[in-house]
């Protein structure tokens, strides 16, 4: 299926309004993050309790696949860029389909090291295509498609989680294998949707001189990147600090974690489409870094006081605490899709993609031992530090994508029309927008 369909049309309200190959990317992924959540809430159960690998083998295991993953980001973009997305993004799905099949047959540690090694590439290969058919598919609204479309990842997510309750209850190997398999079909069922749905879009031409390592060259993109990826650690303030600090500072109830889960997941769902609709331009995008930043300076310091207050008050404390931090989440990752679609050249999206996604999975990596160590480590001044770096870095997004923009910004010649791309100016912190600010 060849074709250039328009990405997204526009209501008469001037809210975007889902096309087919939009619908069809939601669908994919729906169903493939359906997947993901059966087997990511189960896997470390299977792999130590029916495998009998030491849990300290399966982390390294899965550190080594990790940092190996973060290889293909860039070469998948490009692949992407040259041949069509679509194509990259099938090719990964077969080839997790595969790895996740795989992960029932294993019975030793480099086994599974390999297979988990294999996935984790495609994966990395997927997010940099998927990014750029994204970008082809959202039209003139990339980052408001992609905020819509990650309300019903979060909601698929949700799901095959709470399927994957029901497995660990029973908590046989025949269960676990029902989760893989089904997890290993999503990826199946993910890419038949696209084969039908997702036009197979023609690659953009490359402008005269454009490098296949272009975007390491381009100071502001590599800049934004760093300070997303970094920012990024406040995913895991609520999925990792919170439940330690409640369960070894709190007398909170054990149910509390639960419950600040679904409450997370529940805020992100209902207001991911809702505020990622208002932030589409970067200069939109690196405001809405800046608000998450205030919310986060003010959720951390929520979380820290949980200790604080007695057993029957710290449920509530915790909740209100991410419901804070939800919002921030929001406004967070629509910043990043703001910025991270909005910087890249059209014809090099896949690239962009690819190193944004690096960024990302390089910053969840360290941040486990970032956090447990910084901040658990300090108690209370901890946290207070978290947010305040939080906000610094938030605080650092609107003279950031002014910088970015700038250096876009067509140096006008006579009779000569510039090559898409970012120019030279090596100044980051002169803003001459006069708009005011949020």
């Amino acid at each position: 299926m060849n074709g250039e369909s328009s990405g997204t049309r526009v209501s008469g309200s001037g809210r975007p309004v889902s096309s087919r190959p939009q619908r069809a990317l939601i669908a994919a992924s729906f169903v493939n993050r359906v997947g993901n959540g059966l087997f990511n809430t189960a896997a470390i159960l299977y792999f130590t309790l029916v495998v009998h690998l030491p849990a300290a083998q399966v982390g390294i295991g899965l550190t080594v696949a990790g940092l190996v993953g973060l290889l293909a980001g860039i070469p998948a973009g490009n692949l992407a860029d040259r041949h069509g997305p679509r194509t990259v993004w099938l090719v990964s799905f077969g080839v997790q389909a595969v790895a996740m099949a795989a992960f029932v047959l294993i019975d030793d540690w480099l086994t599974f090291t390999v297979i988990a090694t294999l996935d984790r590439l495609a994966a990395t290969a997927s997010g940099a295509a998927g990014g750029a058919l994204i970008a082809r598919a959202g039209g003139e609204h990339p980052a408001a498609f992609r905020a819509r479309l990650r309300t019903y990842v979060n909601l698929g997510v949700v799901l095959g989680t709470l399927g994957a309750a029901f497995a660990i209850a029973v908590d046989t190997r025949a269960a676990y294998t029902v989760l893989i398999l089904a997890n290993a079909a999503s990826f199946v069922c993910a890419g038949a949707v696209a084969l039908f749905g997702v036009p197979d879009y023609r690659p953009l031409p490359a402008p005269e001189g454009h490098r296949r390592w272009a975007v390491l060259a381009d100071r502001p993109y590599v800049s934004f990147v760093a300070l997303y990826g970094v920012m990024g650690l406040h995913y895991q303030a609520v999925s990792l600090l919170l439940p330690i600090w409640l369960s070894a500072h709190t007398d909170a109830p054990r149910w509390t974690v639960a419950v600040v889960y679904a409450v997370n997941s529940g805020v992100c769902v209902l207001l991911q489409s809702r505020i990622g609709s208002r932030v589409e331009t970067p200069r939109q995008g690196g405001r809405a870094l800046r608000v998450a930043g205030l919310l986060f300076l003010v959720s951390c310091p929520l979380m820290a006081l949980t200790a604080d207050v007695p057993a029957w008050v710290a449920p509530l404390l915790a909740v209100l605490a991410v419901v804070v931090h939800s919002l921030g989440e929001v406004w967070e990752s629509s910043g990043g899709f703001a910025l991270g679609f909005g910087l890249a050249p059209d014809h090099a999206q896949g690239q962009y993609q690819g190193f944004f996604g690096i960024g990302f999975a390089a910053g969840q990596a360290l941040a486990p031992a970032v956090l447990t160590t910084a901040v658990l480590g300090l108690g209370h001044a901890g946290w207070l530090l978290l947010g305040v770096f939080f906000a610094a870095l938030g605080a650092a997004g609107p003279p950031l994508a002014a910088w970015a923009e700038r250096t876009r910004r067509p140096q006008e010649a006579p009779g000569k029309t510039p090559a898409p791309g970012p120019t030279t100016d090596p100044d980051p912190a002169r803003d001459p927008d006069p708009t005011p600010t949020a």
